[in-house]
């Protein structure tokens, strides 16, 4: 008598969901819609804890390759001088002109109890953004943001966790 074996993968999604452990997927309803004005096409602004303090204003870009800082928040947290290391790479602004940096700084950002430390470019120049947090916090905490939805998402401690925009 032969026995048909399941792939590896398919064995242990099996095993998973027999112990009841099967992974949560994130996702966006019409339920998380709830409270959005809608129509809008409104950029997608969270409050975050930086360095231990709530910074409201922060922009969720995911088309940005960069975490950036604008001067309000930089002396806000009041930084060593040490704490900001040279960064020396070309940054272009929103309006195509390149943008007097500051230096970059390593910060850590809290949700809940999660805590991600990220590299901020520090700028010298207006915004109406406090900080712009992009693809590298996005993908170090595993976050899936919708504007549409006016929220992020991101998987943690085996539960989906969300931060609702403001």
């Amino acid at each position: 008598m032969s026995v048909d074996r399941l792939p590896a993968e398919a064995d242990d999604r099996e095993s998973k969901r027999a112990r009841g452990m099967a992974t949560p997927l994130i996702g966006f309803s019409d339920e998380d819609k709830l409270g959005t004005l809608l129509p809008h096409d409104d950029a997608l602004v969270v409050t975050l804890r930086i360095r231990g303090y709530d910074v409201k204003r922060v922009l969720v870009d995911q088309g940005n390759a960069v975490e950036v800082m604008y001067p309000d928040l930089h002396k806000g947290l009041k930084p060593k001088l040490e704490d900001l290391t040279a960064y020396d790479s070309p940054l272009v602004s929103f309006e195509g002109k390149t943008v007097t940096l500051k230096g970059m700084i390593r910060l850590p950002i809290q949700i809940d109890s999660d805590v991600v430390e990220v590299d901020f470019i520090v700028v010298d120049s207006y915004s109406p953004y406090t900080a712009i947090v992009a693809r590298p916090w996005l993908h170090a905490l595993g976050v899936v943001s919708s504007t549409l939805h006016q929220k992020v998402k991101y998987l943690s401690e085996g539960r989906v966790k969300e931060v609702i925009g403001n």
